[in-house]
């Protein structure tokens, strides 16, 4: 296996978590009696460029098909962060009806609508059916396909360039960074800019936030290595903000190298460093992870089986890619949790790829009132407690696995 930014030779592995099925494919209950397809969850890093990786046994247009069933609006939060994200950004750029701005991984118009409400025109760009279909029955004009340069070159053949191109977790999606990020600098005005936003890997290390791992995250990414591939191809990060989403991500901004009318904070230089100081090129903070994170592991299996011989009852909230990662990594069936809640009516009556958990309403935790509900959207936990509140009336409690097992 090769870097897929630098083309060194990976030598280093950073994570096995054995064998798995892809994380968001969910089953109907008539597929429950057929094999389920695994591939390898490995995880390696270079040690030339520092990019942190999975190898792509999965195709990339194989997780992201029709039967896709992330869908972003289902989480409030996701969008409260959205539309502050399309206000603050609007002021800074000062885009008006005159804008044209381009969203790649545009799902189902979560964000875009914000940009719409404003009377600013913008594009999806969005690989899946079922989610550019809800974006367009919002009326947000979507290109159902994968972003490219091949398609970036049509869009700027087509007078489509743009003053805003963003990215809200899709940069790590992509098996072909190269070419997603030339895309990105060929779409762009000479005076525009981009914005992504991304898991940092410095809180997946310090977290043990090994549940965001999975196939359709093909990279773990620093700002030291970003700042890396932006700059051979001609792009330069000018700002970056560390945010709270998924548990701790990066927002970077950035324009043509050769735009000298944009500043560039100090901000990029300070995170560089703390990267650096935080030992992120440092081989054996990579090689001391695994321990960590089969910490993990025991606790949470231990947990389950006490609950068991105790006769208590276990379920879950949150149908979320981490869950998956999570259960299939511990060997978790359903004879250890009863089911999992989830608002998604996509996901609603379907099945846990792996460990076959039901996936139901919320109705079903006011009718059996488990005990514990595990909480696998750790990220966004004080919604859900919030949401859920009503299971302190039976002496139910809350319980996240990472970063450590602890029960509210």
């Amino acid at each position: 296996m090769r870097c897929r930014f630098c083309d060194n030779e990976l030598k280093y592995k950073f994570i096995d978590l054995a064998n798995a099925p892809p994380s968001n494919a969910y089953l109907s209950y008539e597929r429950l009696n057929e094999p389920e397809v695994c591939f390898p969850l490995k995880i390696f890093f270079c040690e030339k460029c520092w990019l942190v990786q999975l190898d792509e046994y999965k195709k990339y247009n194989e997780i992201f098909d029709k039967d896709y069933a992330y869908f972003s609006s289902f989480s409030t939060t996701w969008l409260r962060h959205s539309e502050n994200y399309v206000n603050m950004i609007s002021e800074k750029l000062f885009l008006d009806n005159k804008s044209l701005v381009i969203e790649v991984a545009s799902n189902d118009g979560y964000l875009l609508q914000y940009f719409l409400s404003k009377g600013i025109h913008c594009l999806g760009i969005e690989p899946t059916a079922g989610t550019a279909k809800v974006s367009r029955e919002k009326g947000i004009q979507t290109i159902e396909d994968f972003f490219s340069v091949e398609l970036a070159k049509k869009l700027a053949s087509d007078n489509r360039k743009v003053d805003l191109i963003l990215g809200n977790n899709v940069l790590a999606h992509v098996p072909d960074i190269n070419n997603f990020v030339e895309g990105l600098r060929i779409v762009l005005k000479d005076t525009g800019s981009v914005t992504m936003e991304f898991p940092h890997l410095l809180n997946l290390l310090h977290s043990n936030q090994f549940d965001t791992i999975y196939h359709e995250h093909f990279s773990y990414l620093s700002l030291t290595i970003v700042c890396r591939i932006f700059d051979g191809h001609g792009l330069s990060i000018y700002d970056v903000e560390e945010i709270p989403t998924h548990g701790g991500s990066l927002r970077i901004y950035a324009k043509h190298s050769g735009n000298t009318a944009i500043p560039v904070s100090e901000n990029v230089s300070v995170l560089k460093n703390k990267e650096i100081e935080s030992g992120l090129q440092d081989i054996k903070l990579y090689q001391s992870f695994q321990n960590k994170i089969d910490k993990v592991k025991y606790d949470f299996l231990e947990f389950l089986l006490n609950q068991k011989k105790a006769d208590k009852k276990v379920a879950a909230y949150g149908a979320a890619a981490k869950g998956n990662t999570l259960l299939n990594y511990c060997g978790i069936k359903n004879d250890l949790i009863d089911f999992v809640v989830d608002a998604s009516t996509y996901k609603q009556n379907k099945y846990m790829p792996g460990s076959h958990i039901p996936i139901v309403t919320e109705a079903k935790i006011k009718e059996t009132q488990p005990d514990f509900v595990i909480i696998f959207p750790w990220n966004i936990k004080e919604e859900i407690m919030d949401q859920l509140s009503y299971i302190r009336k039976w002496k139910g409690n809350f319980v996240i696995a990472i970063p450590k097992l602890n029960i509210f």
